[in-house]
């Protein structure tokens, strides 16, 4: 297979899949969303990165999504629509990335699923935030409705400060994405869901910030998935369509267990480093079933 990364020249994930296809005999060449070009003539269509032909590889990973404008990132999720269509192998599927990078869609897909959210509000004022505020309880976690690695993410629990943070994001045109905070013990699940299939499961934890991203120093360990988890990750991934998930599991201190993130471009640099597993061969072996 002549497999597409798209994934920025340093990207660690780049190095790990042209690694893993080395090992099984595929090519793997990086190409880039900046560099994408398209063209419909009465002869021909034909999607490009740079010098080379999208539509004459057989499958395209998504590793990465430029910073770009709302018109950069519509073109962007079409030509991998259209690819898609042409018969190329998008990992994940075009709809499953549009779904999981806003964090509105996915959480009320989630919750059409019958999967437990924490409770959220979403507005573009600040006086209904301010509103929302108190019936969640004047605790809540705001978080940028696209956002990755904890990035933009703050736990918002005093009425002055909350004004002044809603106010601000109303002023910048932003959505304001509002979620009660779960009281927690410092640590989440991250399962790994590929193809139906649960791969397996990460503890990280963090004494020191709410947030348990491994970018935000979390420790991890290795952590085998209970029935449960195995049961929500899976429901997660099929409610944004996506075939490769990172799911994310947050446990309340009473024991209840809320779904808090489906991340359609996973990381899995510290998931394959804390339980061994070769993720970068699974994912190769996943699209050689599909192409």
């Amino acid at each position: 297979m002549h497999i597409g990364v798209l994934a920025n020249e340093n990207s660690w994930y780049l190095a790990d899949l042209t690694r893993a296809a080395a090992e099984v005999g595929h090519r793997v060449t990086r190409v880039s969303f900046t560099e994408l070009t398209a063209s419909a003539t009465n002869d021909d269509v034909s999607f490009r990165s740079g010098e080379t032909d999208l539509a004459a590889l057989d499958a395209v990973v998504v590793r990465t999504m430029s910073v770009g404008s709302l018109e950069q990132v519509v073109f962007r999720m079409d030509v991998l629509a259209r690819l898609e269509a042409a018969g190329v192998t998008v990992l994940n599927p075009p709809k499953a990335i549009e779904c999981a990078v806003d964090k509105y869609l996915t959480t009320a897909r989630l919750r059409a699923a019958g999967l437990p959210v924490p409770e959220t509000f979403v507005c573009e004022n600040s006086e209904a935030a301010l509103a929302a505020f108190e019936s969640l309880g004047g605790d809540v976690v705001v978080k940028p409705l696209f956002g990755a690695e904890g990035r933009g993410i703050c736990r918002v629990s005093d009425p002055d400060l909350a004004f002044r943070t809603f106010r601000t994001l109303e002023r910048t045109q932003s959505v304001l994405y509002l979620q009660r905070f779960v009281d927690h013990e410092g640590a989440d699940v991250r399962v790994l869901v590929l193809d139906g299939e649960v791969l397996g499961g990460m503890r990280r934890s963090n004494a020191l910030d709410f947030r348990t991203n491994v970018s935000r120093q979390a420790k991890t360990a290795s952590h085998e998935p209970t029935d449960t988890e195995r049961d929500f990750a899976l429901r997660a991934a099929g409610a944004t369509g996506s075939r490769f998930a990172g799911v994310d599991l947050l446990y309340d201190r009473a024991g209840g267990c809320h779904v808090v993130e489906v991340n359609a471009v996973p990381g899995w640099q510290a998931f394959a480093r804390t339980t061994g597993i070769d993720v970068a061969v699974r994912v190769l072996r996943s699209l050689e079933s599909k192409v």
